[in-house]
Formats: structure tokens, sequence, C-alpha cells
């Protein structure tokens, strides 16, 4: 199987903190990969080096065998790195309809010149809206939302840009079961179709069932990659999440 995101390296600093020790892993096509850990253990920092949210001191990214070490996130999106985060950021003054195409890519250079969304940008927006469950407030303001369906208009926002892969932080965060079961009910169903992910998460029993591989981190390096059933089974694992670490 090809590998469609590799970390070789990365460093991240932080005054006297070091965040991120040389973390080095690859994703491999169309899996579901979950990066877990203690808090503080370095995991959505990873996620905003990989995405260049910030800028890794050292290390490399390559996604599809092209290094995109410090490239702008909107370019990352552009080729096909997407991206959500662990608090939404909806833009609550615009409705959900706005919110799905202000991230298309010529979204910003059209609105220069006062043009309106175009018909495909609101056709497909309607079929990943319906596609989440969420199509019925379509001309909401996304701020009369709840936290678990502004998690979902995040995610089917993503989607505008038809990613490769999908970095999720925390999507089961502050999300009640319903809504949960049907974003990960349409996770896997894109998966099913050769979308990969990956996925920084802390509810466990989510990890073990969603994942084909696991990813452990404790203290900003990488202490473990294997499958679920390996990272279950494996005493440093436990001792990470006790503090033995």
């Amino acid at each position: 199987m090809s590998v469609t995101l590799e970390v070789s390296g990365l460093n991240k600093r932080f005054g006297g903190i070091h965040a991120v020790k040389d973390c080095s892993f690859a994703i491999e096509d169309g899996t579901i990969t979950s990066l877990i850990g203690p808090n503080g253990a370095g995991k959505t920092t990873t996620f905003n080096l990989i995405n260049n949210v910030i800028s890794p001191d050292t290390g490399t990214v390559r996604f599809e065998g092209r290094d995109v070490t410090g490239k702008m996130p909107h370019k990352l999106t552009r080729l096909g790195i997407g991206r959500t985060f662990q608090v939404t950021r909806t833009l609550g003054d615009m409705t959900v309809l706005e919110n799905m195409v202000v991230g298309s890519s010529d979204t910003k250079l059209r609105s220069m010149f006062g043009s309106r969304m175009l018909d495909n940008e609101i056709e497909r927006a309607f079929e990943l809206l319906e596609f989440v469950g969420i199509a019925e407030y379509a001309y909401t303001n996304a701020e009369a939302l709840s936290y678990g369906q502004r998690k979902l208009l995040e995610f089917s926002a993503v989607l505008m840009s038809e990613p490769q892969i999908v970095l999720l932080d925390e999507p089961a965060g502050g999300v009640n079961p319903a809504l949960l079961k049907r974003m990960v009910g349409r996770i896997r169903e894109l998966n099913e179709k050769g979308l990969s992910f990956f996925i920084v998460e802390h509810n466990m029993d989510l990890v073990m069932d969603l994942s084909d591989s696991v990813i452990v981190m404790a203290h900003g390096e990488v202490l473990l990659h294997g499958t679920p059933d390996e990272v279950q089974s494996d005493r440093r694992v436990l001792d990470a999440y006790l503090g033995k670490v």
C-alpha cells in the first residue's frame, strides 16, 4: 500500500519546552489512522506542524511523495490536505451555506470583484450538507447551530475541496452520541470510497473501533505505531497514560 502522508524528524520548541521531538511516522493511503496520547503529548502541535499553522523547527512533511514542509495552509488544502480544529472555526455571522463555500479555492479572488456563489458550489454544498444531515439549516446563521452541528458543518466544509486526506482534531469532543454516530458513519462511508483520515481523539472506544492503525505519543515523542490490538496490549501505552513514561 502506498504512503499518502509522511513526517520525518519533526521538532518544535516553545521556549524551554520541547513540544515535538524527532517525530516520524507514515500514513498509508486509504486508511484511518488515529493519534492518541495523554494531555500535553504533542498531538495537536503535530497536526499544526503538518498543515503549517505553526512551522517546524526541523523536519519534513511529505504528501503523496512531495515535500510540502512550510507550505501555507490554503495551499495544502488545494493539494489535498483537509483539516478541522479542536475548537470549531465556523463563521457565526454567516449562513451555513456561506460557511460551506467561503473556503473554496477561488472564493476570495472572486469576492474582490463582488461575485456571488457559483451554482456548482451551491449544488456541491447542498450535497454535502445533506450527506451529514444538516441541509435544513443551509440558510441559518452558523451561530444558531448546536456545538455538534457546528462540528458537522466544519467537517462537511472541509470536504468541499475534495481532499485526499482529512485531519480531524477531536471530532468527538462535545458532540452528543446521536450526532457522533452520524459523523462516524460518514467517516466510514468516505473511507470505503478511498478517503484517508488522520484523527486526534481522546475517546478510546471510538479510536479502537474506527482505526486501522494507531500512533501513540508521549512527551512529544512517538511511543508506538501499531494496530489497535497491539496498542491496547502494550504496557508502555498504559504507563504513558498513568504518567510512568
